[in-house]
């Protein structure tokens, strides 16, 4: 999502430079009107004006339909949510009893359920007031009490037998 937020800024810049243009390009051709430039003259900076106007449409659609996906993707996530709170709720019951398993602390199994969640060591680490070094401990000792070789284990460890074939899903 942050890719989204950073398409969105860009975008925004986008229609902010355009609107600069249009500005600029609307002032020059007040004063050249004025001064009496030529049609020719006039003619080309009109034509640029009205290419930065169509930069701002398109960059404003752009924006809104951005803006639209992202409320209807957390619409369907808040959907998907309801939907499946039970399942995700015996799921972290299930978490849980196996981080209690592998005799993981209250430390490592909170970084551990942020691995699960796709954070980074920077993030997990921001998230805990702590350094990213000591959360590159814990994550560590996780791995070496479970048995598990690294991040994509972890998940794997929880998510195989989830991840049925399609063929294999009941419907």
């Amino acid at each position: 999502m942050s890719d989204d937020v950073g398409n969105n800024r860009s975008t925004l810049a986008a229609i902010v430079l355009f609107g600069i243009v249009v500005v600029l390009i609307g002032w020059d051709l007040y004063v050249d009107y004025g001064e009496g430039a030529s049609i020719w003259h006039l003619s080309v900076e009109s034509f640029i004006f009205l290419v930065a106007v169509s930069g701002i449409g398109l960059m404003w659609r752009q924006l809104d339909r951005t803006r639209s996906d992202l409320v209807e993707a957390l619409v369907e996530a808040e959907q998907w949510k309801k939907e499946s709170s039970e399942l995700i709720q015996g799921l972290g019951v299930a978490i849980d009893r196996q981080f209690e398993r592998w005799n993981l602390s209250e430390a490592e199994a909170e970084v551990g359920l942020f691995l699960l969640k796709g954070l980074s060591l920077k993030e997990i680490a921001t998230i805990r007031q702590t350094s990213e070094r000591t959360v590159r401990e814990q994550a560590r000792a996780l791995y070496r009490k479970s048995g598990l070789s690294g991040r994509p284990s972890l998940s794997a460890f929880f998510l195989e037998d989830l991840l049925l074939p399609h063929t294999q899903r009941i419907e």
